[in-house]
């Protein structure tokens, strides 16, 4: 009786096996989880890449050295093969990247009998969702819907079954470009064509929203210098190679504020007073920053900001800082009013201006900071959420503290 239970136990424990280091793999960054696999059998990596989100795998296969790559690629079936190979030819966040082999290819002659019977051999092995339907050079003309083939005559040609004038993705298309033309469609799969109207593959709904989730859930760390791909689950060691090099960086920027105050240490030795304030100024226009950065990414990542859209964010955005900077430097003002007047300084009023003076400047500046910042970075052809609360928050402290002390040099008494 054991041993007719041995080929049982074993197969049980090799799927629990599979799915346990699926699950280790999923929750770590690309690189972690390539690192994970390299010891594994190439059939073992195989089994734990089919259970992925299709962009994870293709980027835990970038991260593979070319050996073990080539491996994985030798026990492949051929079409997953070439469609490793074919996604490999297109920029990573582009569709092309993204998209899976094309299934459920018709031409347009062939009778409904001849799909629907061909359709229930691919199900087998495949996911079908709708048909295709090309010319004899593999042009798309239209889509068959699984309703409609059920219902018309077995006999009937495609060509009058199938949706004409189907919607379809550019393989070069980028990512965010495709997400914001299929809002509003809901298609569960998408054919992808190329600029001559060729059937290259196909994208699923699933597939192109999961991976705009992870970019945008990974913003927030880029906005101070922690990059996307670091993870809960990423080692120690790693984490620090990650962070530190933008801690640095960090630390040079404070260096530049610390100037600043340096400059007019005159200035806070005989008005000691203002000491108590630098935080609260450099505070607030550090936020109104940040405000204006969280819309800015917003925009970029939507594909609100069209022509003459950098203009009218960055014109708003100062409108708003003078609004808000007057009305929290009229309160902080009278905060410091009164704060200098417990401490029996000569012109409490004048402070009190001071404060309201150097807050609108900030924040009127934070506020063009912090739209143009990352826009820059754009046009340069870097990513936008990289480390832009990094440089926004120096530029925020450099000139909130800059206006602050030199007003008080200016007028105070």
């Amino acid at each position: 009786m054991d041993d007719e239970h041995t080929p049982l136990a074993s197969a049980t424990l090799v799927v629990d096996a599979t799915d346990l280091l699926r699950a280790r793999v999923r929750v770590r960054a690309p690189h972690d989880a390539a690192e994970v696999l390299e010891s594994e059998s190439p059939e073992m990596i195989l089994k734990v890449l089919n259970g992925l989100n299709t962009m994870v795998v293709r980027q835990i296969l970038r991260e593979f050295p070319d050996s073990i790559r080539d491996n994985v690629y030798e026990h492949a079936s051929d079409e997953q093969r070439q469609q490793w190979l074919a996604n490999a030819n297109y920029p990573e966040d582009t569709v092309g990247w993204l998209m899976e082999g094309a299934v459920a290819v018709f031409r347009s002659y062939a009778t409904v009998a001849d799909a629907i019977e061909a359709i229930r051999k691919l199900s087998k092995k495949a996911q079908i969702t709708y048909g295709y339907v090309t010319d004899e050079e593999n042009r798309l003309l239209g889509v068959l819907v699984m309703r409609d083939l059920m219902l018309a005559e077995p006999t009937a040609r495609l060509e009058s079954v199938m949706l004409n004038d189907a919607f379809a993705l550019q393989a070069n298309m980028s990512l965010t470009e495709a997400m914001r033309t299929t809002v509003n469609l809901h298609f569960p799969v998408y054919p992808v064509c190329d600029e001559s109207g060729h059937l290259v593959g196909l994208l699923r709904g699933q597939s192109l929203f999961e991976a705009r989730t992870i970019e945008i859930s990974a913003q927030a760390g880029e906005m101070v210098g922690v990059e996307s791909e670091e993870r809960l689950t990423t080692p120690i060691r790693r984490s620090l190679k990650l962070r530190h090099p933008w801690l640095q960086v960090n630390l040079a920027t404070c260096f530049v504020a610390a100037l600043v105050v340096a400059l007019f240490q005159e200035t806070l030795d005989r008005i000691m007073i203002l000491a108590a304030f630098i935080p609260v100024v450099s505070g607030q226009s550090s936020n109104t920053g940040c405000q204006a950065l969280a819309v800015s990414l917003r925009g970029i990542t939507l594909g609100e900001i069209g022509d003459g859209g950098e203009r009218r964010l960055i014109s708003k955005e100062a409108v708003l800082g003078l609004l808000n900077g007057f009305l929290v430097g009229l309160t902080a003002g009278i905060g410091m009013g009164f704060y200098a007047w417990t401490q029996e300084y000569s012109s409490p009023g004048v402070l009190g201006l001071v404060v309201l003076f150097s807050m609108v400047v900030s924040c009127v500046v934070s506020g063009v900071a912090g739209a143009y910042i990352p826009l820059m970075l754009k046009r340069m052809g870097a990513d936008p959420a990289t480390a832009s609360g990094i440089f926004v928050t120096t530029a925020t402290d450099v000139v909130s503290i800059g206006a602050f002390l030199a007003l008080a040099a200016w007028l105070a008494p």
